[in-house]
């Protein structure tokens, strides 16, 4: 009994330092494996059309020419307006977080003659506004810089591409007659495709609508504001805030305190809009990832490979999952993370109760 104990203990403990040992090496190889993950993440986006095309009769050669095309296009757009905007902004910065600095003071003696005394260095000590427009200005700083691994990105999809067309015939090769596992496997992925596809399109809109909102309300930066929301609304929770205070807070600096209000408006109606109509109409009961795993994953994989991490947290917590629910072992790890069994359990609770009334 005390050396199965002890073999037990082993195990788990050499399963815990093979973890940590990963994560390390993951976190070492942050510049080699953010450019793949990207690379992942765009040929997911791609692949429903490059299937499209080889469906309506168009050669592999030419279906992949004109998907390749189009990935060109929109990523030397992106580069474009993200390196414009985010060079004159980062000149502008500290011009933007003096100003800041003032109006907080001034908004302090207001409140000072109307017999309201805050202590004004006490707060900026703790609370500094100005951070939220670096934040942004990091985070977009950060993308641009994985952007100049272009090239490796690029050649990394055409391949993964090429391979997308005979993976399900090698994967059904390798498990063999395991087909439950190979069905399993292609609708968990088909799901995870479904998830990325949908979410860029919404991602899309609101950026769009974002950066016409503040145009119209005559904000600095419109685009470079769009290009954020765009990339933070992939990320869960949080992403949509992160992205609405830099804008708000340039909108109050640049114009006032009324024009902050509505910028911060737009973005409430917007994210209302997506997230409580047109994402559950899309999306149905989503991934099945419980609440705090979402939260978890988030700041786990924003740690180990930076904003990008962030942006893919839930795609590569789903292909985490997948490997979990693979495996009889280690299914159980799956079942914690998954949303469904809590809501039976507390479905379950309800009929009790009710039985019980």
């Amino acid at each position: 009994m005390e050396k199965e104990n002890y073999a037990g203990m082993l195990k788990y403990l050499v399963v815990g330092a093979s973890f940590v040992i990963i994560i390390a090496g993951m976190k070492a190889a942050q510049t080699i494996l953010v450019p793949f993950l990207l690379s992942v993440f765009i040929s997911i986006i791609c692949s429903p059309l490059l299937f499209w095309l080889r469906r309506k009769g168009f050669p592999m050669w030419a279906a992949l020419a004109s998907v390749i095309a189009i990935v060109l296009f929109a990523g030397a757009l992106f580069i474009l307006l993200i390196s414009a905007s985010l060079n004159d902004f980062s000149q502008a910065l500290p011009i933007y977080q003096e100003r800041l600095q003032e109006k907080i003071s001034e908004i302090t003696v207001l409140l000072e003659r109307s017999g309201i005394t805050l202590p004004h260095k006490k707060i900026l000590e703790y609370i500094d506004p100005g951070a939220a427009i670096s934040f942004a200005s990091n985070i977009l700083s950060g993308l641009g810089n994985v952007f100049s691994n272009a090239f490796l990105i690029f050649i990394t999809v055409i391949f993964i591409l090429l391979e997308a067309a005979t993976f399900h015939a090698k994967l059904s090769h390798i498990l063999g007659p395991l087909k439950n596992n190979i069905d399993f496997f292609k609708s968990v992925s088909e799901n995870v495709n479904r998830y990325m596809i949908i979410k860029t399109w919404i991602s899309l809109s609101v950026g769009f609508l974002v950066t016409v909102w503040l145009a119209i309300l005559g904000v600095d930066y419109a685009i470079l504001w769009g290009i954020l929301a765009f990339i933070l609304n992939f990320v869960p929770v949080i992403g949509s805030i992160l992205a609405s205070v830099p804008a708000i807070l340039l909108a109050f600096i640049q114009i006032g305190l009324l024009h902050a209000l509505l910028a911060a408006g737009g973005y409430i109606v917007f994210n209302i809009l997506m997230e409580n109509f047109i994402e559950p109409h899309f999306m149905g009961k989503g991934l099945g990832l419980s609440t705090l795993i979402i939260f978890l994953s988030l700041v786990f994989w924003g740690w180990v490979l930076g904003p990008v991490g962030m942006v893919l947290s839930i795609p590569l917590t789903m292909a985490v999952k997948i490997a979990f629910s693979s495996s009889e072992e280690t299914r159980w790890i799956g079942t914690l993370m998954d949303s469904e069994p809590i809501k039976e359990l507390f479905d379950n609770d309800d009929k009790d109760q009710d039985a019980a009334g």
